[in-house]
């Protein structure tokens, strides 16, 4: 079973950035990545990252955030840049594994840490 944990989230304003972070209890995990889930939505893939560095986004975050891990600590970031209300959510780090540069599937969940952006 692999533990994830979470930290970095927050209030910021409009146009602020934020940096989550994920630290894994495993090693060699194969794919990482974040989703969210806003109030009243689905919950949705944020990004998601294979250990070999292939990377994915999902289309309203591409150019204002940043997926990046380190493999020798385990760990998964999130730099969110530009936010906007509509980022919104509380965002869960998972755990799993890449099928091809921009397929996963992903088994493991963290606890979830809330971003508020608003004035």
């Amino acid at each position: 079973q692999v533990q994830l944990v979470e930290s970095g989230g927050g209030l910021v304003q409009p146009g602020g950035s934020l940096r989550l972070s994920c630290a894994a209890s495993a090693n060699s995990i194969n794919a990482m990545g974040w989703y969210r889930r806003a109030p009243g939505k689905q919950r949705e893939l944020v990004a998601a990252i294979s250990n070999g560095g292939s990377t994915k986004y999902t289309d309203s975050v591409k150019g204002r955030f940043t997926i990046s891990r380190d493999n020798a600590n385990n760990t998964v970031y999130l730099q969110m840049n530009n936010l906007k209300p509509e980022d919104t959510a509380v965002y869960y780090c998972t755990a799993g594994s890449a099928y091809g540069p921009t397929s996963f599937v992903f088994q493991y969940w963290g606890q979830g840490t809330q971003v508020t952006v608003s004035s």
